[in-house]
């Protein structure tokens, strides 16, 4: 470490966590300081930018598209006393280290320091990829200069990213709904998510059958005596499984030549064959062979994560973030698989610790990455330092899910220098005649690992929860061609083709990756805005999108295609990667992207097409918002087209006969043709809008249905949908549906009985009338002015007398109520291992671990809640803290008046303005509420736009 006697430097890093680890490493003469993150950034809003340019066409943007694609910087407000701090140690010291992260965002925010702290000593880059003692000395010794094509990268990607999403987005405000975002990430993932869901809503379900048969050899000697067959062929031609079928249609595939076995052909041949012989025709033994894994990269390690953690990829990055802070892993955003030397050396020295010499190969093991565009030159994620720590070694320093994602990296790490699984796998043909002569063969596969090499380190997990493991094992006796076997147990085996799995967090980011879209450093976010902008809601793990996303998606493809294609938004990625590399210069590629000259670089489409900034202006005009915001379902069984409105107010069903006039809409509502509406309940995904589901919808929507008619009175009883659900009406008499009721199964018997309440159950000696009725708060009996809940709602029907007024007697409860048991246990956190319960509050349903709550959102049932879902709900809650506490405002003194006509104009503008405020809050009663926008995530760097 260079040391000069006197000499006094400012190391600046993003995080506090980072300084703290840092500072202990450099010893006297190192003052180390963090930014916080981002220093300066693009203005958010119309507040940010300063006056001597809010007259400036372009302030709207903050960026000077006619001047080269200046871009107009402002410090934030919470910024601003850190950068004051700073400049104040800037020149104090003789030296300043910018040890901000290595990559793009890095070298971005070291950049900015310079710019903003203008200091007067010289300035070095110092970078490293782990916090570890001698990585820091060694990045003091050996800094650089700051790496202005990477600067000039991200400050590209920066102004992409604002351009595309402050021009796309106000399309969105006129077509769709205000407050909507388009991004040039966030657009395309959201498209991924609404591609996966038409593919779930076009899919029809087939039905196959096969034949799963028991046998069992004479002599099996040492291995198992029994094994399974299925059933796969039928007179040589092949029995049908769930591939040979069409997903729209659930019709066999059109030359498929396969034999499509229903329940009474399979049980059927099962009866054929009972009791014939079994005989081996056919065996084949292959080695099994499985390299190692790759060490993680950030997407990866976020896939990994969600699959074997629950968590999701903003967990999985915080929790990552800690750890590297805190010297325990290396730098957690990268997109290389590869190990330094010294890595690999302190990996195999430990695998021959705890696993012996045999367990490590000849030669290092060294991977080449298979994602588009990745920075090669950076480090797979592992354990920090030249000796890794084992999790046993740092258990005691970590949390409980610190320590579980640092076993996860150091595991694949280590098995990632380790031996080949090895083994071998046999597939086995078995032959049967049935007594109508039928040739049915029979298929068998097992595999047996004789050494498991890395396998004993880490198993991967799949996304398919289903699917069977690598080191599972799937033994067989051993067989001959030729050899007879006995069927002990025929059985007809029915199956349902599936419909595609959505995206998880893990899948989804796979797909990026995949496709060469995004980041490292921006899945995470992404995952989370595309929850925050309201398209996407997650059910467990499932991300299901929904009909505003619909809606977004349905305009972009109909009159940007281009803005969110796959290619593309690629292309974009790899232009970007140019601009870093210094092959590319940052304007000419924003100047073919929003001007549409061709004369630089830049996706050629968008400057045929004149740029972005034509093509969102002159379309607008072309886009029917009606249209839009219509996601047609089927036309159903009387000829009615049933769509789906996204509405001002949330998406609605509608059917109407095509070409019907349109009519004038009520107040508040939207215009629309004729035809019946029904809201969609909060939590129903897309593909279950089936039609049973519609009508079902219609029937408690806005559909009435006449159940019959009341034989006392002869008026007509109809099911109706009121603003708190179902009721039943005859005359005057309405009556809510009981909690145990639905209208689809509703009876007219049942109605009769609503509508008996509130029941008169008799007259107390006092001559007081006693009922019974059902409440808000669930049945009760009532006397007078007294009320006692029942405990079942089929008491208000059965309850006597005596009780009712048994209970009347009983003195009220009064205080604290006995704690009310609780709705759900759900089992244990996987995170904390503290058992969780679904509780009852004030404010609705919430689930606990006895030391931290969080409340259900909307569409979550006690019911379908996961404990994973629960597990990073309570996890989001911890990391938030306790909210503050709102201090009270102190009243202001009143000022006295100080001459006649003062008071006289005073009095008279207050007049004026309780007027006014009088209007304004009877227009507000009027209008109906809207829906708050959901908040925008904060994070230390900004996130796509």
């Amino acid at each position: 470490m260079p040391s000069n006697a006197g000499t006094t430097r400012l190391v600046i890093v993003e995080s506090p966590a980072k300084a703290k680890t840092i500072s202990g490493y450099l010893g006297p003469g190192y003052v180390v300081e963090a930014s916080f993150g981002h220093v300066r950034d693009l203005p958010r809003n119309a507040a940010d930018v300063p006056a001597k340019y809010k007259g400036e066409s372009w302030a709207r943007l903050g960026v000077d598209v006619d001047n080269g694609f200046h871009a107009l910087y402002v410090v934030s407000a919470d910024r601003k006393q850190q950068i004051s701090k700073l400049v104040k140690l800037a020149k104090e010291v003789d030296e300043i280290f910018l040890a901000t992260d290595e990559d793009r965002e890095g070298e971005a925010i070291a950049w900015h320091l310079v710019e903003t702290l203008k200091p007067k000593v010289p300035v070095k880059r110092m970078v490293f990829h782990e916090i570890t003692k001698p990585a820091i000395q060694a990045a003091v010794a050996n800094p650089r200069e700051i790496d202005r094509d990477l600067v000039d990268a991200q400050e590209a990607r920066r102004i992409l990213d604002r351009l595309y999403g402050y021009e796309v987005s106000p399309v969105l405000w006129k077509k769709v709904m205000p407050k909507l975002s388009a991004g040039r990430v966030q657009s395309v993932a959201t498209r991924i998510v609404v591609e996966r869901e038409r593919q779930r809503m076009a899919f029809r379900t087939a039905e196959y059958w096969d034949i799963l048969a028991t046998l069992a050899v004479a002599n099996a000697g040492e291995g198992p005596r029994t094994f399974n067959a299925t059933l796969i062929a039928l007179n040589g031609d092949r029995i049908a499984t769930g591939k040979d079928f069409e997903p729209t249609t659930g019709k066999v595939r059109a030359g498929a030549g396969v034999v499509h076995l229903d329940e009474g052909g399979a049980r059927g041949l099962a009866a054929r064959l009972d009791g014939r012989p079994f005989t081996v025709t056919r065996v084949e033994e292959k080695p099994y062979r499985r390299r190692p894994y790759a060490p993680f990269i950030t997407s990866t390690l976020q896939q990994e994560a969600a699959r074997k953690l629950r968590l999701s990829s903003q967990q999985t990055m915080r929790t990552a973030q800690r750890l590297y802070e805190n010297g325990y892993i290396t730098y957690m955003r990268t997109d290389s698989v590869n190990l330094s030397e010294t890595a690999i050396s302190a990996a195999r020295r430990q695998i021959v610790e705890l696993y012996g010499e045999r367990s490590v190969p000849p030669e290092p093991r060294r991977y080449t990455g298979k994602v588009k565009n990745a920075q090669e030159a950076h480090e797979a994620i592992r354990p920090a330092g030249d000796n890794f720590r084992t999790p046993g070694e740092v258990a005691k320093e970590l949390s409980a899910e610190e320590f579980k994602l640092y076993e996860l990296i150091w595991r694949r790490t280590i098995a990632s220098q380790m031996t080949d699984a090895v083994g071998s796998s046999v597939s086995v043909r078995i032959r049967a005649v049935s007594t109508s002569q039928e040739e049915a063969d029979f298929g068998a596969t097992g595999k047996t690992i004789t050494d498991p090499g890395f396998l004993r380190a880490y198993v991967e997990s799949s996304d398919d929860e289903n699917a069977e493991a690598e080191d599972a094992e799937r033994r067989l006796p051993t067989l001959v061609k030729d050899q007879p076997l006995t069927a002990e147990q025929l059985a007809a085996q029915g199956h349902h083709t599936q419909p595609p799995s959505r995206y998880t967090e893990a899948s989804l980011v796979k797909a990026l990756e995949e496709l060469g879209i995004g980041r490292p450093s921006t899945y995470a976010s992404i995952m989370q805005t595309i929850q925050d902008r309201g398209y996407v809601t997650k059910r467990g793990q499932a991300m299901i999108p929904t009909f505003l996303a619909f809606a977004v998606i349905g305009l972009m493809e109909r009159h940007y295609p281009r803005l969110i294609d796959y290619d593309f938004t690629a292309s974009m990625e790899n232009e970007l990667d140019e601009i870093a590399g210094g092959d590319h210069a940052a304007v000419d590629f924003l100047t073919a992207f929003y001007f549409g000259s061709a004369n630089g670089a830049g996706d050629q489409d968008i400057a045929r097409s004149g740029g972005l900034k034509k093509l969102v202006t002159e379309n607008l005009s072309e886009i029917d918002a009606r249209s839009v915001n219509s996601i047609p379902l089927f036309t159903d069984e009387d000829g009615r087209e049933v769509v789906v409105r996204v509405g001002r107010y949330g998406p609605y069903l509608q059917r109407a006969v095509p070409g019907e006039t349109p009519a004038a809409p009520a107040e508040g509502e939207e215009a629309g043709p004729q035809g019946d509406r029904a809201p969609i309940p909060e939590g129903l995904a897309p593909d279950e809008l089936t039609p049973e589901k519609v009508h079902e919808l219609f029937l408690g929507g806005s559909g009435e249905r006449k159940l019959g008619d009341d034989p006392a009175t002869g008026e007509p009883i109809v099911l109706k949908s009121g603003r708190f659900g179902p009721y039943v009406s005859s005359g005057e008499r309405k009556s809510s549906l009981l909690r145990s009721q639905t209208p689809e199964s509703l009876s007219l018997d049942e109605a009769l009985r609503l509508l008996s309440l509130p029941r008169l159950v008799g007259t107390a000696p006092d001559g007081v009338e006693v009922f019974a009725n059902n409440g808000r708060y669930g049945p009760y009996v009532k006397r007078g002015e007294e009320f006692r809940s029942l405990e079942s709602e089929e008491q208000m029907f059965t309850v006597t007398l005596d009780e009712a007024l048994a209970l009347l007697a009983a003195p009220k409860t009064r205080g604290r109520r006995a704690a009310a048991p609780p709705l759900r246990e759900m089992g244990v956190d996987p995170l904390t291992e503290k058992p969780l319960v679904i509780k009852d509050g004030r404010f609705g349903p919430y689930v606990t671990d006895g030391e931290v709550n969080a409340s259900l959102r909307r569409g979550q049932t006690p019911e379908a809640l996961s404990i994973e879902e629960a597990s990073e709900m309570l996890a989001d809650k911890r990391a938030k803290g306790p909210a503050p506490r709102k201090k009270a405002a102190k009243k202001a003194p009143a000022k006295k008046a100080t001459a006649t006509k003062k008071t006289a104009a005073a009095s008279k503008s207050t007049a004026a303005k309780k007027t006014t405020t009088a209007k304004a809050t009877a227009a507000r009663k009027a209008a109906p509420a809207k829906k708050a926008a959901p908040k925008k995530a904060t994070a230390a760097r900004p996130a796509e736009e």
